[in-house]
């Protein structure tokens, strides 16, 4: 039915909601079979850019000149490089460092969270490796101390990396303990469940398959509601300078 202009979708000056009423689906350069949601990138004032690639039995990812991080959302996907081959089930991912020419295949129907960064070199500190992990082997951590709020890192905490990646797990009713403000930016996806998220001064309800870009500074925050865990993925850059 339409609905006569009505959507959650929203930009404002430091942030961006995207709900999928409002998806557009594209063809990347070198994708094959498949098409990307593109939900943020440096033309909305993003330093990094994330997708979803939704991807048909054999499709492909194009080429990246940039580093490239991979969860599956759904699906059966594969990569490959010249020394190595990997199959990632749901859940899992791959960090895969600028330059390294690989390939992603889905072997069905698979969705992808996809994301991109030029790689920021750091002054006598190695560019980082090749990693291939799962959600579900990752430490979970306690955020502040709240067993209601787990905390994944699916990136080591290595000086190596320019920015991380995570999981966050609420159950109903856990919230953020505080309005956060900081120089980091976000790229969210809500994976599971929803809630209620505070960006800059507005409120917004949120569910799975929403997608939130916060610009440094935004003050953030999320309270989960309903009778199911909320879950999201969430980026963020760190280990730089800000002058830099």
């Amino acid at each position: 039915m339409h609905k006569l202009g009505h959507t959650r979708s929203a930009n404002r000056r430091d942030h961006l909601l995207l709900t999928p009423d409002t998806f557009i689906r594209t063809a990347l350069p070198g994708m094959r079979g498949g098409a990307a949601i593109v939900h943020v990138s440096p033309a909305a004032g993003a330093g990094f850019t994330q997708y979803t690639a939704e991807l048909e039995p054999g499709g492909t990812l194009g080429a990246t000149p940039a580093q490239r991080f991979v969860y599956l959302i759904d699906g059966v996907a594969d990569i490959s490089t010249a020394s190595s081959f990997h199959s990632l089930a749901v859940g899992g991912y791959a960090y895969i460092p600028a330059g390294e020419e690989h390939t992603v295949t889905a072997q069905q129907v698979a969705r992808l969270a996809v994301i991109e960064k030029i790689y920021q070199p750091l002054d006598g500190v190695a560019a980082p490796a090749m990693i291939f992990g799962n959600e579900s082997e990752a430490t979970a951590t306690a955020l502040m101390g709240d067993p209601d709020l787990l905390v994944r890192g699916l990136l080591p905490d290595d000086p190596a990396f320019d920015f991380a990646v995570n999981t966050m797990t609420y159950q109903p009713g856990a919230a953020l303990s505080m309005v956060e403000a900081h120089v980091m930016e976000h790229g969210l996806l809500m994976l599971e469940g929803g809630g209620i998220y505070r960006l800059g001064d507005d409120w917004y309800p949120v569910a799975a398959g929403d997608f939130i870009w916060m610009a440094p500074y935004c003050p953030q925050w999320f309270g989960a509601l309903g009778k199911q865990p909320a879950k999201y993925l969430i980026y963020k850059d760190w280990n730089r300078h800000p002058q830099l």
